[in-house]
């Protein structure tokens, strides 16, 4: 191994999500058209898939691959849903969110004002990710966080 190459590549973050997807082609355009996304790289794979695509959100880039089934390779849709989610940082979220429905994306919870100093909302993609659309609008102490959070559980458990 050389020692002047870095441990993790230029462009990329010590984490790096990687998704599968069913119909990774449409998942591209989709993520292009809801978030911004600006595909990086595709590496084709047999019978007309994507075996690796690379995408960039802002700073952030994540990879992304077709079903392979064959390979141990299934997207949320074949294991019925998915308990990770993106949570993605953006300027305007309003405008972000607008733009994500539009798309197609699917409202799981609406924008809101959160207790944390986050305006956010959760959508699904129509491959079966979920996706936070967050903008931070307010810096606060961890004692008005904790005040926000207990009055936050309080509405939940008085609505259910």
């Amino acid at each position: 191994m050389s020692q002047n190459v870095n441990a993790v590549p230029d462009g990329y973050n010590t984490i790096t999500p990687n998704i599968t997807v069913r119909d990774a082609a449409k998942a591209i355009d989709f993520y292009q058209k809801a978030f911004g996304a600006e595909e990086v790289m595709r590496m084709p794979g047999p019978g007309g898939k994507i075996m690796h695509a690379e995408l960039r959100i802002g700073n952030s880039r994540f990879m992304l691959a077709d079903e392979m089934p064959e390979m141990g390779n299934k997207g949320p849709a074949s294991y019925g849903g998915t308990p990770t989610s993106f949570y993605v940082y953006v300027n305007n979220v309003d405008a972000a969110w607008k733009r994500a429905v539009g798309a197609g994306a699917k409202v799981l919870m609406p924008l809101e004002d959160m207790f944390w100093g986050d305006r956010t909302g959760r959508l699904e993609d129509p491959f079966g990710h979920p996706w936070v659309l967050a903008q931070h609008v307010k810096d606060l102490s961890m004692a008005e966080i904790k005040k926000g959070q207990d009055a936050f559980m309080e509405r939940l458990k008085q609505a259910h």
